[in-house]
């Protein structure tokens, strides 16, 4: 026959352990944040202004806007200036003619020959060539804007995840605490029984070990928030405080699924960068091809010479030459570079129909994911509800001897695990909700309107497209 259990003990670390266990929950997802709480805006704020992936791309793409003054340069005149002075000294011994003294002419001279010229060369037609890696260079330019606008995707979705990431483990963990604390209680609850022939050691022994295990849980528990917190560290910058609650932003979502299909195939920052990509490999086969075709150019040079030929000559020189270079053969090399730059452009074609599949599958399976989590937080919350009747029922008929510590045991696991999957469920919605933003290519700074200053990405392109010298860079270095 079962034993009755004792009776009023259960209730109190009942409460304190629904207590905790909600405001775990209202942490991660509902709650009130603090005065002084991180919000999620502030964390994604900061690593949009000083993650160093993303700065480091930012450099990448200002680098790759030195490449259309480069192309530029060659509607530009090219002036070299030259400069020489030297000693020059010449000793000659000629015999007299029509003389039998044996008489000789000598003469000694010494010159210091020296000048200087300046030359210029202007290019009038290179068969389109300039034009072509103008245009190339702006197609690359524009190509790394939107890799930059992707990997600001990418940044602001993994500070999104590593903060939410946080807050659940930090919620888990509390849950575990928490049942480490009622474990323990049990534990002594069920030994004082022993002590009084209420219960077995089997009881106690039960208790024992699902305390351990607790324990065990609330370790590795531990041991995952601290994990969260590195990763929170290198995404946003800073260590985490006071994290206030996550929300899910899907009223900045398109509605449907196919409308997000849509915005994403139309819009996506990696697409748009493959298609700039194809663009920038076609303009490659253009350039390539003019080494095959005639140039056409002038060249004006003005020299100064002193002392050339005899001490104290000046002689000033000008000239004004056009210059006509057709190749002829150059051995087969441009007409394998153009062939090899043709494959490149098909390459880059191929490239952009993966970015669109992965693009594609990318929506899909963020848009799942998100209707999964919302079917689970609404499964969990019934479970929650229906565990924490189960367990009250549980321990009001252990309290009449119909049923047994490990019933109790059980239903207080089953209360934890369900605390946990709902805790889980509420942090996979939340970062769904970004996944999905960043799928569709809209997630971004402007979008969910951070109080940070937006990185303009022309700015740095429009002071240098037109500089004509100067090694410094616009920020001074």
């Amino acid at each position: 026959m079962r034993r009755p259990v004792t009776r009023q003990k259960f209730d109190k670390k009942s409460v304190e352990f629904g207590a905790a266990a909600l405001i775990a929950v209202a942490l991660l997802f509902g709650g009130v944040a603090g005065a002084s709480a991180q919000t999620m805006d502030a964390a994604l704020s900061r690593a949009y202004s000083g993650n160093p992936t993303l700065n480091s791309q930012r450099a990448s793409l200002r680098a790759t806007n030195e490449n259309v003054p480069q192309a530029l340069s060659g509607y530009r005149p090219r002036i070299t200036a030259s400069a020489d002075i030297g000693a020059s000294i010449t000793e000659s011994d000629i015999p007299a003619k029509n003389s039998t003294s044996g008489f000789h002419n000598n003469s000694l001279s010494r010159l210091g020959p020296r000048g200087g010229g300046v030359q210029v060369d202007q290019n009038i037609f290179d068969s389109g060539k300039t034009r072509s890696s103008v245009s190339q260079a702006e197609s690359l330019v524009l190509g790394a804007r939107a890799t930059l606008r992707n990997t600001e995707q990418n940044v602001l979705l993994d500070a999104a995840t590593s903060y939410m990431n946080v807050l659940r483990d930090t919620a888990i963990l509390n849950l575990n605490r928490n049942n480490v604390e009622v474990l323990e209680e049990q534990l002594r609850q069920t030994r004082d029984r022993f002590q009084v022939g209420e219960v077995t050691r089997t009881d106690v022994a039960q208790a024992e070990a699902r305390l351990s295990a607790s324990q065990s849980q609330a370790i590795l528990a531990e041991s995952n928030l601290k994990t969260s917190i590195a990763r929170f560290r290198q995404n946003v910058g800073i260590e985490p405080k006071q994290l206030a609650p996550g929300r899910p932003i899907e009223n900045l979502l398109p509605k449907t699924l196919p409308a997000a299909l849509n915005v994403a195939l139309t819009g996506h920052p990696s697409i748009i960068a493959s298609l700039h990509g194809v663009d920038a490999a076609e303009l490659l086969v253009k350039v390539t091809e003019a080494d095959l075709y005639p140039t056409f150019g002038v060249r004006g040079v003005v020299q100064q010479r002193y002392d050339s030929t005899f001490f104290g000559d000046n002689r000033t020189s000008a000239s004004v030459v056009g210059t006509l270079t057709v190749p002829i053969y150059e051995g087969g090399q441009v007409y394998s570079r153009t062939r090899q730059a043709k494959e490149t452009a098909g390459q880059r074609r191929i490239d952009v129909d993966t970015q669109r599949d992965t693009v594609r599958a990318a929506v899909v399976s963020a848009w799942g994911g998100l209707e999964a989590a919302k079917a689970q937080i609404i499964a969990a919350q019934a479970q929650v509800q229906a565990a924490e009747t189960a367990l009250s029922g549980v321990r009001e008929e252990a309290k009449v001897g119909q049923r047994t510590t490990l019933d109790v045991l059980n239903a207080q696991q089953e209360l934890v695990s369900a605390r946990s999957t709902l805790v889980t469920a509420q942090r996979d919605r939340v970062v769904a909700s970004y996944s999905v933003l960043s799928a569709v290519g809209r997630l971004s700074s402007e979008t969910l309107k951070l109080k940070t200053e937006t990185y303009d990405a022309r700015k740095h392109y429009d002071q240098v497209k037109g500089l004509l010298w100067g090694t410094q860079t616009p920020d001074g270095r």
